[in-house]
């Protein structure tokens, strides 16, 4: 393994290993690799080191998917909580940016081999490789977003999911599309995924049912990129929806759904951001369906640091918990819409409603 890149991310040491040479997705090929990890990667020194005051010795490690940090999405979200734990815990931290998928398990193979305590994987698609990880190195504790622990290969008990209930999120956001929708005499809303994962299929599924809730007879389209960065891609995809009727885009796809949001702008519709608030990116976006990703890696690192981690676990975090909801909403919508969705928000958050998770 040799590097690609490094620098530095405000106060985190990021890392670039790269993995070019190991094919993807052969477990038994990634094993392989985890054998030999003490061949290659960091050898220690230069920008190689710590970032926050040790005030604990727990060190922790985050690896990212492929969006990588400027997903303004759930990479960016789960390094925010990787920051937070060192402030406000004094762990020792670092990021590993994995920039094609052969990179996940030479990121976390070297990683162990230099003695993190816990290393966070971010994105359904690093399942199998923190599986093989976990599995090769059983004393080493991790964790994994948007990953069912129990529905991994070798279920490691030395490894916690980190799930939420899209579907709530999504149903909030659907269900003031429909409000938003009927006020305008619309009937078609959009939503544009990037794969056809089930955290992407459980916002969407809510979504569709929320607005359908709202707006009765409502048409729904939906459609995915196959891609989490191209924003030309979701664009694309956003605008043939937009010339079919809708008029409220839901993005779904990380850094790629951007490129919905810029079409949503364009054609001067609303649109609805995804798992950070994305209101910043101006006027046309209605509200964001926010994933708190951030609460849950920095609640895994404290259970770390006061000694209550256990593994062989999910850990799932909804409305109730505060690890899902709504971002900002735009001033335009009306006081009677908005009470609409408190009132729905808080039957969803007493489990009076039953949301749909499939597509």
């Amino acid at each position: 393994m040799t590097w690609a890149g490094a620098g530095r991310v405000d106060s985190t040491t990021s890392l670039r290993l790269s993995g070019e040479n190991l094919p993807a997705g052969l477990v038994a090929a990634l094993t392989a690799v985890l054998l030999l990890a003490g061949c290659g990667g960091d050898d220690g020194g230069g920008s190689a080191g710590t970032t926050t005051q040790a005030e604990s010795d727990v060190r922790v490690a985050l690896v990212t998917d492929v969006g990588q940090l400027n997903d303004r999405g759930f990479n960016q979200l789960a390094y925010q909580g990787l920051k937070r734990a060192g402030r406000e815990l004094g762990v020792q931290t670092r990021v590993v940016e994995s920039v094609s998928t052969a990179d996940y398990v030479p990121n976390y193979a070297s990683l162990v081999r230099q003695g993190y305590d816990l290393i966070v994987g971010v994105g359904f698609a690093q399942g199998d490789a923190i599986d093989t990880a976990a599995t090769r190195f059983p004393d080493t504790k991790f964790a994994i977003v948007d990953v069912d622990q129990t529905a991994l290969k070798h279920k490691p008990k030395n490894l916690v999911g980190l799930l939420f209930k899209e579907q709530e999120a999504g149903y909030l956001a659907g269900y003031l599309a429909g409000l938003e929708a009927k006020r305008e005499h619309a009937n078609t809303i959009g939503s544009v995924g990037g794969f056809k994962e089930p955290p992407v299929d459980r916002f969407i599924a809510g979504y569709q049912a929320g607005a359908k809730e709202a707006m009765p007879g409502i048409k729904t389209l939906n459609g995915y990129s196959l891609d989490w960065d191209d924003q030309a891609k979701c664009k694309e995809i956003a605008l043939n929806q937009i010339a079919r009727g809708a008029q409220i885009v839901f993005q779904v796809a990380g850094g790629c759904g951007l490129g919905a949001l810029d079409a949503a702008k364009q054609k001067k519709v609303w649109g609805i951001g995804v798992d950070a608030d994305q209101s910043f990116l101006g006027p046309h976006v209605l509200t964001s369906a926010q994933k708190r990703v951030d609460e849950g890696v920095f609640r895994t690192i404290q259970s770390v640091v006061d000694g209550k981690w256990q593994g062989g676990r999910n850990l799932t975090f909804g409305l109730a918990q505060d690890g899902v909801g709504l971002g900002k909403i735009s001033p335009k919508v009306p006081p009677e819409d908005l009470d609409a969705l408190n009132d729905v928000k808080q039957r969803v958050r007493d489990g009076e409603i039953t949301i749909p998770t499939t597509v």
